[in-house]
């Protein structure tokens, strides 16, 4: 099956798209056809060897209307520059013949009513004889406005040809008849003022309507300039994404740095990267460091500092620093292209609800048609003059207004993808989007989703008379060599705090309990459990403290030196600084929360403590986790699941929404509906939030338009004449139809200003216990962590603004720590937090000091 793009045009209504969908859906080989008014397009899925391009191009010039392929250039988005053209040339097409009707349509309209209202208007024209001058002077004035606006003449009537009546063809009627009625009049009144039946002639003269054909149309203009202005205002965050791709590029070429175009840029090239610069294309920084902002793509405000082996985003821009890059995406293979190809098509397809707009479309304008003519016999039969009547009709005729129901759905779908992907969330297609609105549970993996997915060190338990640098340098400096990851990460940890790792010689791993090694002279040791009890190390207190660890989702791994105990690391995948938020936020909402993990049901229940979430299901096997979303949604709940691994793929695919996190593998990202470009949970209620006030939007602007019709074509039929004299002229209702569409997209672009609402506290957030911190403990290990908490210590945060990065937390930390009556610090650089466990005798104004003294802000101490 392959899936291609085409440029529509001629559509002017709901009737048009409705019409050119049942044209080409009828071919054998086509699958699924999706038109989208708004923006002239239409997304075809067909089968390449019973249909081809050709073919469906014909079926809908069959219909009536214009199709080609849309055409894409390798390497450059030609689609997008294309799309941003034709909305701007129909902009200023519609400005134009605005600009033309109305210096026609105001000497029009003043001449027409001037002699009613009391204007001052030339001899000529006023008067009885001269009735004749009147006449033609408002017909030589109608024609030139006929003309400006012949589009709505000729698309019109073919589609009346074709039998598939739109609103132009509405438009077309009604102001044809008008100007068929002023010509019929012209001619009584020549012939009244040649009999000299003076009575006659001015009854004619008064009921011309030229002026209400050329007030349709250009009310009726009016109306289109305001939609097509509107229109460009839908598509602006695609376009802002468009504007992001860089036109140019320095790369190495012959040893030598040379600008060349976009498009020359090749995979493998070195390019150069200075302050201010957009980074070229997607891949990989070479050498150099600098803080590049990727707010434009991902969301997140804060630059984010890239060093060798870190990943570049095409369209990013540097901040500060230099880099050099090898280029290893290029034109629509970048990160950049993905976006906008998966808004692009978001936008272009069809939410389910828009199944409503179409079934009403399809039979709408034939039902006006037959409502007018009906009305016409009606008042006809009734005794009413032809004039009245024909009012009616062409009343009827111009206030009914199809484009309203055509553009309610397309117009809030495009601004809420739109939305959202300036907001780190790309949702890929709108039936995704409204799904959203009937979440009930949210299924959430654990790893690499509510966690970090990698293990960080979170305690750092130390003998009494060790040194906490030279006890983690010592085990760190054993760890490196190690090639697991809790080692690993001892090892990063003791980098991030800038300490300087020692040679370990005669290393060796000791299979089933650690690793052993010499260090600075001295045999160093490190591993499980099973280490201490072969050295008899591994009492009462050892298993109460690894214990205590365990309950909380922590792995201790214990260190020895020359035999003696001198350091226990505990290690977790630990919590992501913004998932307890999250998950009260879904509560908040009514959202049943779930967490899958494939850890024990202890592990489990400490992160379960931690974050919040309702239920947790433990111990779940790769394969199982899409059985546990055919679970909830066999109860029917409609199912959310957010995951970012190869294994929840089969999940994502399953559950009625799937969203997977940005910073997952490819293959999640293709297997879920919505992607969270900043992998952060938060994202997850505010995509909800948004599902729920597009679906809000689109109902509203639905009920708009089809209350707006309900309501104005009856009175158009005059229903309300009988009983209270009420009728509506052929203006009024022009003027109304016109604004009734202009309406429904500027409700539309209220979305453009969707914020999502938080109302979970940052202060009552769950402190986690590694949030770019560690805790350090000195004890003797004859006592258990939880004794050493006691002893009348007291605990306080201390608010400290200006930390950077893991240095500062270590400047901090250490000014601390050196505190006499200070137990332990826990510094969170996210958190720009400290909390201090110390002795009633340490003032706040000491621990202010000790921040302040370091270099840092204190915003507030707590406790």
């Amino acid at each position: 099956m392959r899936k291609e793009q085409f440029d529509v045009t001629g559509m002017s209504c709901a009737a048009c798209s409705s019409r050119v969908d049942k044209c080409v859906r009828a071919l054998d080989g086509v699958s699924d056809v999706s038109v989208n008014l708004l923006k002239n397009s239409m997304s075809v899925e067909f089968d390449e060897t019973a249909v081809d391009d050709a073919t469906i191009v014909a079926a809908v010039e069959k219909a009536g209307y214009g199709a080609s392929p849309r055409v894409q250039k390798e390497g450059k988005r030609e689609k997008g520059k294309e799309e941003k053209d034709t909305a701007r040339e129909e902009y200023m097409k519609m400005r134009k013949r605005l600009i033309s009707s109305v210096i026609f349509a105001v000497p029009l309209f003043y001449i027409s009513m001037g002699h009613m209202m009391g204007w001052p208007l030339p001899g000529f024209f006023l008067g009885t004889e001269n009735s004749m001058v009147f006449a033609l002077t408002l017909f030589i004035l109608v024609l030139p406005i006929l003309f400006i606006n012949r589009k709505f003449f000729i698309n019109g009537f073919r589609s009346l040809w074709h039998r598939s009546p739109n609103m132009d063809s509405l438009i077309a009627l009604g102001s044809s008849a008008a100007v068929v009625y002023g010509v019929y009049a012209l001619y009584k009144i020549a012939s009244a003022l040649g009999h000299g039946d003076m009575q006659t002639a001015h009854s004619f003269a008064m009921d011309l309507y030229f002026e209400s054909a050329g007030m349709i149309l250009t009310l009726i203009t009016l109306g289109k300039f305001f939609e097509a202005r509107a229109k460009g205002r839908t598509s602006d965050a695609i376009r802002k994404l468009m504007d992001l791709a860089p036109k140019k590029a320095v790369v190495i070429r012959d040893g030598v740095e040379t600008e060349i175009d976009i498009d020359d840029v090749i995979r493998g090239d070195i390019a150069v990267i200075k302050a201010g610069d957009s980074v070229p294309a997607d891949g990989t920084v070479l050498d150099g460091n600098g803080a590049v902002n990727e707010a434009a793509i991902t969301g997140e405000s804060i630059p984010s500092e890239k060093t060798a082996g870190d990943r570049l985003i095409g369209g990013t821009v540097l901040e500060s620093g230099y880099l050099r890059m090898e280029v290893q995406k290029t034109g629509e293979e970048t990160t950049l292209s993905g976006i906008i190809r998966l808004v692009d098509e978001a936008t272009s397809s069809k939410a389910p609800i828009a199944k409503l707009a179409d079934k009403v479309s399809g039979v709408f304008v034939p039902v006006v048609i037959t409502i007018a003519v009906i009305a016409f016999i009606s008042w006809m039969i009734a005794g009413e003059s032809l004039e009245f009547s024909l009012s009616i009709a062409i009343s009827v005729l111009v206030i009914s207004c199809p484009c309203a129901l055509g553009l309610a759905t397309p117009t809030a779908i495009m601004v809420g993808t739109g939305r959202g992907a300036q907001n780190g969330v790309l949702i890929k297609s709108a039936e995704a989007l409204e799904s959203l609105h009937g979440i009930k549970t949210v299924i959430l993996d654990k790893t690499g989703t509510i966690t970090k997915g990698k293990p960080s060190v979170t305690d750092i338990i130390i003998g009494e008379e060790w040194n906490e640098d030279d006890a983690i340098v010592l085990s760190a400096s054993l760890e490196k060599l190690s090639g697991h990851p809790l080692g690993e990460a001892i090892a990063a940890y003791a980098e991030e705090r800038g300490l300087k790792l020692e040679a370990a010689e005669r290393f060796e791993l000791l299979q089933g309990t650690g690793v052993r090694g010499v260090v600075g002279g001295h045999l160093v040791e490190g591993g499980n459990r099973k280490l201490l009890e072969k050295k008899g190390l591994y009492g009462e207190k050892e298993r109460e403290l690894e214990r205590e660890l365990s309950d909380q989702g922590k792995t201790p791994l214990f260190f020895l030196s020359d035999g003696e105990l001198f350091m226990v690391a505990a290690l977790a995948d630990t919590v992501k600084p913004t998932s307890r938020r999250a998950v009260s936020e879904l509560r908040r909402m009514g959202i049943h929360t779930v967490m899958l993990t494939g850890d024990n049901g202890r592990t489990a229940k400490a992160i379960q403590k931690k974050v919040g979430v309702d239920e947790v299901i433990a111990e779940v096997l790769p394969e199982d986790k899409e059985k546990a979303v055919r679970k909830y949604q066999e109860n029917g709940s409609m199912t959310a699941m957010v995951g970012d691994g190869i294994n929840d793929a089969p999940a994502l695919a399953r559950a009625s929404v799937g969203i997977a996190i940005g910073a997952g593998t490819d293959i999640a990202i293709e297997s879920a509906d919505l992607v969270l470009m900043k992998s952060d949970l938060m994202d997850v209620p505010g995509a909800l939030q948004l599902g729920r006030a597009t679906l809000k939007n689109i109902k509203e602007n639905l009920f708009w338009a089809l209350f707006y019709n309900a309501i104005c074509i009856p009175v158009a039929a005059g229903v309300l004449y009988p009983a209270f004299g009420i009728r509506l002229s052929p203006m009024i209702g022009a003027f109304a139809m016109s604004f009734s569409s202009v309406f429904v997209v500027s409700n539309a672009l209220r979305l453009r200003f969707f914020r999502p609402k938080y109302t979970a506290e940052e202060s009552g957030v769950e402190r986690e216990e590694n949030n770019g911190s560690c805790r350090i403990i000195n004890t003797v290990f004859d006592r258990v962590m939880t004794e050493d908490k006691e002893n009348g210590a007291m605990e306080k945060r201390i608010g400290v603004e200006g930390m950077m990065c893991q240095h500062c937390v270590k400047h901090v930390h250490d000014a601390l720590a050196s505190l006499s009556g200070v137990e332990s610090v826990e510094v969170s650089l996210e958190g720009k937090s400290a909390v201090v466990r110390c002795s009633a005798d340490v003032s706040n104004a000491d621990l202010e000091k000790a921040v302040v003294d370091a270099g840092y802000e204190v915003t507030s101490v707590e406790g």
